[in-house]
């Protein structure tokens, strides 16, 4: 059966137009990329013009903080950086992280100004970062101190009793098993422990009476472990002033000197992840129609006000 020369050629125009339509919506994805590229890249390029550094420590902290760490130290090596806004949304973590940290942020402090801004919380190691600043900000609702140290070890011997299970522990010493799931805790393990977090939460009380410029005993009366809002942690002394992050920034350009256009970059991994949202934010806006596609996320920090019925 012969084939119709016009149909041939119909088709052949038809596979043109859609390799055609194809190549182009390509080409204007790849186009929509650079342009989300550029303005999320543009905005926190800064040359070599002197600007403030921006490191947001948020969600628990971990022994392993090598990243935010490497990054401060980056920033206090950088001449071109004056001052860094840190800040801080942790309920805290392990006291290593806390203590790495810390040590980080003193030494940026030692060279260059820092200020802290405290969103919903700040408390326990995630206040332990924040008394090398210079300044710290906080707002009134944030929850912050929390000075203290705990350890927890469940105890899982009864209900193995009960379900006849019975698990024999060999240790190289009395105090190698301690503290144990399968076993309870002896009198001479819970001394031992309880010596290892008196020392650690000393460790805690002398960072802060350093960072806050406190008498030791005064640090250890507000150290029982209990939060603070922080209209009761400027009263007592544990932060300098309320105020947003706008406030912290405000604070930061007048030390040092620097106008109110300065640039602020941000640093560390919470940055990059920010960096790719926002170019994958300004990739789909320039894409027609896909502004529903771009929400924002939200989350509740700290002390809640609802109202439930």
């Amino acid at each position: 059966m012969d084939t119709d020369p016009d149909m041939i050629m119909h088709a052949t125009s038809l596979r043109r137009r859609l390799l055609f339509w194809r190549g182009g919506a390509v080409a204007f994805f790849v186009l929509a990329c650079l342009i989300g590229f550029s303005r999320s890249s543009g905005s926190s390029w800064t040359g070599h013009a002197p600007h403030l550094v921006h490191l947001k420590l948020e969600g628990i902290i971990t022994a392993d903080e090598h990243e935010n760490i490497e990054a401060l130290q980056k920033a206090a090596d950088d001449a071109t950086v004056k001052g860094l806004v840190l800040e801080v949304n942790s309920p805290g973590g392990a006291v290593t992280g806390g203590e790495l940290l810390h040590d980080a942020v003193a030494a940026f402090a030692r060279r260059k100004p820092v200020v802290v801004s405290m969103g919903g919380v700040a408390a326990s190691a995630g206040y332990m970062v924040s008394v090398p600043a210079n300044r710290i900000f906080a707002n009134r609702s944030t929850l912050t101190g929390s000075i203290g140290v705990i350890l927890q070890s469940p105890d899982v011997s009864r209900l193995l009793d009960r379900v006849g299970v019975h698990v024999d522990q060999l240790v190289s010493g009395p105090m190698k098993g301690q503290p144990s799931v399968v076993q309870p805790l002896s009198p001479e393990g819970r001394e031992m422990l309880q010596g290892v977090i008196t020392d650690l939460y000393g460790f805690f009380v002398d960072v802060v009476a350093q960072g806050r410029h406190m008498p030791v005993d005064r640090v250890r009366q507000l150290a029982d472990g209990r939060p603070y809002t922080g209209q009761q942690a400027l009263a007592l002394g544990l932060v300098d002033q309320l105020g947003s992050m706008a406030d912290a920034r405000g604070w930061l350009l007048k030390t040092t000197h620097l106008p109110d256009t300065a640039p602020v970059t941000d640093i560390g991994p919470a940055a990059t992840r920010v960096k790719w949202r926002r170019w994958f934010a300004g990739a789909l806006s320039a894409l027609p129609g896909a502004e529903f596609l771009i929400k924002e996320s939200s989350t509740l920090d700290g002390a809640v006000a609802i109202w439930k019925l």
